[in-house]
């Protein structure tokens, strides 16, 4: 009798999981997701997004491009900046020349060079954390020039055109226009999630 107790629950716990794995199931969570988003439900949505993360998979591959879009803006606008970078870089991934995707990595990477040029500004001068500095302007700088080429800006422009001087690199922005030119022949502003 006690096998057979166990071997129902775990057949009902089975029939759970499989429905849970459902891409239909998976695919109205993210409908309810935009739903909430579009009703400006913060709360709602970062809830129905973790719910949806671990079945990403089974989303058709541009609703997953939209999914990470989503939870990309969610978690940024949250302050969960680490979560934010990781989605907007599977956005970017999927579609390198959505520039909406790169403005939110240049200005999420803009904070860890604010941080990283706090450490160097506290430290002397020292090579470890100008290190630190250079490489966290060297991740900010192909999304803010991709973001710049694709939604001029004059203050996205500043920023640039200040940490090539703040890093010293006279190479890169003597040759800012030229790349800014190349990248606008490129530019995605709407995402497709069907």
């Amino acid at each position: 009798m006690r096998r057979i107790t166990v071997f129902f629950i775990v057949l009902i716990l089975s029939i759970f999981e499989l429905k849970a794995q459902d891409p239909e199931a998976v695919y109205n969570r993210y409908l309810d997701l935009n739903v909430a988003m579009l009703e400006a439900r913060q709360y709602d949505a970062i809830g129905l997004a973790e719910k949806i993360i671990p079945d990403t998979a089974m989303l058709p591959p541009k609703a997953r491009v939209s999914f990470y879009n989503m939870a990309g803006k969610l978690f940024d606008d949250d302050r969960q900046s680490e979560k934010a970078i990781n989605y907007y870089q599977k956005v970017v991934k999927a579609e390198p020349d959505y520039y909406v995707a790169n403005r939110a990595l240049g200005y999420l990477h803009l904070k860890q060079v604010e941080a990283a040029q706090k450490k160097l500004n506290g430290s002397a001068g020292g090579k470890q954390a100008r290190d630190e500095y250079i490489n966290a302007v060297q991740k900010a700088l192909p999304y803010l020039e991709k973001a710049q080429a694709c939604d001029p800006s004059p203050e996205t422009l500043a920023i640039i055109t200040s940490l090539y001087k703040t890093t010293s690199d006279d190479k890169g922005l003597n040759s800012l226009d030229e790349r800014l030119k190349a990248r606008a022949k490129s530019c995605v502003d709407i995402l497709q999630s069907q």
